[in-house]
């Protein structure tokens, strides 16, 4: 997600960095997690980028990250799911930032309601992830190739059968 030369005004998506922002601080306040930032790379031979990461106190919720990119975000939940926000910068998919902004909080209160769904399966060419977020405004599926170490990683992990990541805990005040 680096700068599109297509985008005449990728500075309009500000507002979703600022939402994250927000998110990020809502949910460090209310729920039992960890927060930990970095720098962490977005991809393979990429940049570094500012990347925070909320970590849940019970072992069984799945983990929310995101990585603050030029222009917006890509989020990760759990293993395996990967989302950028734009999927594209340029002026003819004109995204809405607004809509965005809407999608991060849907995504986010999906994965918070214990609603995001990973396993690995195995077939003749080898092995894959599937992955699925269910929540209140979402239903999406995603799956992709495994290596084989990957896949050996993650069955050792607990994924051989489809897990189900637990809700977040609230904080006691």
């Amino acid at each position: 997600m680096d700068g599109n030369p297509d985008a005449t005004d990728p500075d309009r998506f500000a507002t979703l960095h600022e939402a994250a922002e927000t998110l990020l601080d809502e949910l460090t306040e209310r729920y039992q997690v960890e927060r930990r930032e970095g720098k962490e790379p977005l991809g393979r031979d990429e940049a570094l980028v500012r990347t925070v990461r909320l970590i849940p106190r019970t072992p069984t919720a799945a983990p929310l990250a995101v990585q603050f990119a030029d222009p917006g975000l890509l989020l990760r939940f759990g293993r395996w799911w990967d989302e950028s926000l734009p999927t594209c910068s340029c002026d003819a998919c004109d995204e809405d930032p607004k809509i965005l902004i809407d999608h991060l909080r849907t995504h986010a209160d999906a994965l918070i309601e214990g609603g995001l769904w990973e396993r690995v399966r195995r077939g003749l060419s080898g092995s894959w992830f599937e992955t699925r977020l269910i929540g209140s405004g979402v239903k999406s599926d995603r799956e992709g190739p495994l290596s084989a170490d990957g896949a050996r990683d993650a069955r050792r992990g607990g994924f051989a059968a489809p897990v189900q990541w637990a809700p977040w805990q609230l904080r006691s005040y």
